[in-house]
């Protein structure tokens, strides 16, 4: 595979109805006695292949003025046959490892967060194979677009509590296989990728500084990929096997989604620099996933923060699911835009339906 290291550029879209959400939220700075956690290393990884929204013209009734005003996006990179999501997932390990100065075997867990895995029974067993984290322990995450800020605070919890010291977190997303490329409203916004960071335990200030999280299944309804199929029972009549297993094609009520987006968004990051004890003037970066320009540029004005501050990937390779954040992360970083001290909010939102941020203090 020809991996497609990340720019900093442009943004995508996705939104729902929510009534009465199940709520988390809990101060993760103010544990006294606990470890403290350190984003030591970034990396990322994108498919060669792109498909332009030209290419998408030749496809499907649109062009490209219509799909960039209405969505940001111009490019997508996807998965040929020969590519897998684990193959992808490991070139961005391997190079969050590298910039982390450490080796796989020193990892204690990895956890992959991924609606696409391979296999359906989770891939982070295969990515802890492909890397040699021969002592890691690893287990999936699904939470669509909000799964790789779940994924963070999860791994914050294990190194907080004293149960892992340097933990891998994967955001790795392949929904090409599941997009109908008929159908104009959906097959323009989705491309695959991963980015993955490399936490580590610290006796210092823990670079988590609050969070705030949701989900409310009532939405579900209006973003969803369902199981296909008839049940089969065991034994039939003619001794036929099972059928076999399949998923629908993603299906997204867009305008559902979008309003979702533009309200939950803005008020989740403000949840989080209030349980962080910060103010909206404390942000330095916006990291959110690369959904949709005007969901990007909504929650920016509502926090006060220029657009030289939203960190944009969207425009190269649209909306990537749980690998959105840490492939934009990664390229920020790695571009020299965001420095040591910054401090960036992060934000997912998406399918289940749930939503989530992070305030984090980079390096």
């Amino acid at each position: 595979m020809s991996c497609r290291l990340p720019s900093t550029a442009s943004i995508a879209s996705c939104s729902a109805v929510i009534s009465q959400p199940v709520r988390f939220r809990r101060c993760v700075a103010a544990n006294a006695g606990m470890k403290g956690m350190k984003i030591i290393g970034v990396g990322s990884c994108a498919p060669s292949t792109v498909l332009s929204n030209d290419d998408l013209a030749k496809l499907v009734d649109t062009n490209d003025e219509w799909i960039s005003s209405r969505t940001g996006i111009q490019r997508r990179h996807v998965l040929d046959k020969e590519e897998t999501l684990s193959s992808l997932a490991q070139q961005a390990s391997e190079r969050a490892l590298e910039m982390a100065g450490i080796k796989a075997d020193e990892l204690d867990l990895i956890l992959l967060a991924t609606s696409s895995p391979d296999d359906l029974f989770g891939g982070a067993g295969q990515l802890q194979a492909l890397i040699g984290a021969k002592n890691a322990v690893g287990f999936d995450i699904t939470a669509a677009c909000s799964g790789f800020v779940l994924a963070l605070v999860t791994a914050s919890q294990f190194i907080r509590a004293g149960t892992s010291k340097r933990v891998l977190v994967v955001g790795a997303d392949a929904l090409s296989r599941f997009v109908d490329w008929r159908d104009r409203s959906t097959c323009i916004l989705f491309g695959d990728g991963s980015g993955a960071v490399v936490l580590t335990a610290t006796d210092e200030p823990c670079s988590l500084l609050g969070l705030d999280m949701h989900s409310d299944g009532n939405g579900q309804k209006s973003l969803n990929c369902m199981f296909q199929g008839e049940g089969k029972k065991a034994m039939q009549e003619n001794g036929a096997s099972s059928a076999a297993g399949a998923y629908n094609n993603i299906h997204m009520a867009g305008q559902e989604v979008y309003k979702f987006a533009v309200r939950s968004v803005p008020q989740v990051i403000e949840n989080a620099l209030s349980n962080a004890g910060l103010q909206k003037e404390d942000v330095d970066w916006l990291v959110m996933h690369q959904a949709n320009k005007r969901i990007m540029d909504a929650a920016a004005e509502r926090l006060g923060l220029s657009s030289e501050q939203v960190v944009s990937n969207l425009s190269e390779y649209g909306n990537t699911s749980a690998a959105s954040i840490p492939l934009a992360l990664d390229g920020a970083v790695r571009d020299g835009s965001i420095k040591k001290g910054d401090v960036i909010a992060m934000a997912g939102f998406g399918a289940g339906l749930t939503w989530a941020s992070v305030i984090v203090k980079w390096g």
